[in-house]
């Protein structure tokens, strides 16, 4: 490159002559034409520059013959710009989400000391690290698949069997073994009975609601077997009053002992159907939800038909004793006609081939003319379909005689087969049993013996007079 711009200057300076001449004279008020004065005696004629100076003290006119030689240009050298240092453009910190604490881990991890001579990436470079590494204790791992919960149905009640509840109950009779049992076994083992002890005898019975006529019949027979055996001892006063007491409960007839199984059987290809009345509060429903609970844990299968629409929450009542028993229920909504809900129930028992059918009716008061006919129009519409085999009189052992006035006119309205006598675990009047019977000469069958579901025992002589005289 510099040896073209030599070449170049070299070539015009041989194209134009420099020269150096004295000015001609100029004649004064005489100007050239189309010469004007340069500025400083300057003047350019043609294409060639001239330079002229003031007269010299010799007038000797100098002339360059030859120019001088050029000078070589200096090599340009580039200026040198240092490298740009490429930065990276700055952006603003992320603002990471707030993080909750991990909880501690029974092995923590700590990191790496800072290690010195790794190499730098840029000016800023920190010295890398190891991403921290997690134990295994901190590693989450996938739950395993876990299969959904399958609902169980909930496992039926288990119930008791019938067989032996009375004897298991016994205890539930303290209050009469207290007032009657032992009161008797005091007055008999004490040795020689005058007078006046047979009367406290008969009054002891009067007081346990035998009646006056029960009373006197069993004062008279302990009489004859005092006067024929002798007591010697406390055993033997026990003896012979256990022998007294059951065959005064027991109500023989001219055939033989009465039969105090309630008939829930099916025969003649339909169910049995069983009735259960009383007056109110003496616990129907609750004692037919019981007895389904015995009929079931037999093996029988029931119907229940819930025939008091009177009662507010009645029908709820025995649903939810059918649903305990693991019996059907039939229902209607309140006020409708208890005999059509009593139809409704045999027919269901009928279709469903079951064994029994439980009907609970309306409790109504035995001075009430026209309840009393309403239950015979209940039994007539049941009977249209089956025969009731049963007729259950609810009576409440706590009301002493007076139940068996209600016992009487009820028996006037339905033919009663049974009699349940409920809380009897909360009266000391267990003679009631016997009275009930000598009354209406119909045997108790069922007895409460307390508020739970399977307080409900079957009726057994020997062992309620056993509880009545304790141990």
């Amino acid at each position: 490159m510099l040896a073209v711009v030599f070449a170049i200057g070299l070539a015009r300076s041989k194209r134009r002559t420099v020269s150096l001449r004295d000015a001609p004279p100029v004649t004064p008020g005489k100007q050239e034409p189309d010469q004007p004065p340069a500025r400083g005696g300057y003047r350019t004629s043609g294409s060639s520059i001239s330079f002229s100076e003031g007269p010299s003290a010799g007038g000797a006119t100098g002339l360059l013959d030859r120019p001088p030689p050029p000078r070589e240009p200096e090599p340009v050298t580039p200026p040198v710009t240092p490298p740009a240092v490429p930065t990276a453009p700055v952006a603003p910190p992320p603002v990471a989400p707030p993080v909750e604490p991990e909880p501690a881990a029974a092995h923590p991890v700590t990191d790496r000391p800072e290690v010195d001579g790794q190499p730098g990436v840029g000016d800023d470079a920190s010295v890398p690290r190891d991403a921290p590494s997690r134990s295994i204790l901190e590693v989450e791992l996938p739950d395993a698949p876990v299969e959904a919960p399958v609902a169980e149905p909930e496992p039926r009640e288990q119930i008791e069997p019938a067989e032996g509840r009375l004897t298991r109950l016994r205890g539930r009779l303290s209050r009469s073994q207290t007032t009657f049992g032992r009161s008797l076994l005091g007055l008999l083992g004490a040795g020689t009975l005058d007078e006046d002890s047979w009367t406290d005898v008969e009054d002891t019975l009067l007081l346990a609601d035998l009646g006056a006529a029960a009373a006197a019949e069993i004062t008279e027979r302990l009489r004859q077997e005092v006067a024929a055996h002798g007591v010697t001892d406390a055993a033997s006063a026990r003896a012979m009053l256990r022998r007294v007491l059951i065959d005064a409960v027991s109500m023989s007839t001219p055939d033989g002992l009465v039969d105090r199984s309630v008939r829930a059987l099916p025969h003649d290809g339909r169910p049995s159907v069983v009735l259960v009345v009383g007056v109110n509060g003496t616990g129907k429903t609750t004692t037919t939800g019981k007895l389904a609970r015995v009929l079931v844990a037999g093996g029988r299968s029931v119907v229940l038909g819930a025939a008091d629409t009177f009662r507010a929450a009645a029908a709820d009542q025995l649903q939810t004793w059918g649903e305990r028993a693991g019996a059907a229920v039939v229902r209607s909504k309140e006020g409708t006609d208890p005999a059509s809900v009593a139809f409704d129930a045999v027919k269901r028992g009928i279709s469903d081939g079951v064994d029994a059918v439980l009907i609970d009716t309306a409790g109504r008061l035995h001075t009430k003319t026209g309840l009393m006919d309403e239950l015979g129009k209940v039994k007539r519409v049941i009977e249209k379909q089956a025969e009731v085999d049963e007729v259950l009189l609810v009576l409440d052992a706590t009301t002493g005689q007076n139940g068996l006035v209600q016992a009487s006119v009820f028996a006037e309205v339905v033919d009663i087969t049974g009699i349940v006598l409920t809380k009897l675990d909360g009266t000391a009047r267990g003679g009631i049993v016997v009275a009930v019977q000598r009354s209406l000469g119909v045997p108790v069958k069922l007895v409460g013996l307390g508020e739970g579901p399977d307080d409900l025992a079957p009726f057994e002589p020997a062992a309620f007079v056993d509880a009545l005289l304790g141990d």
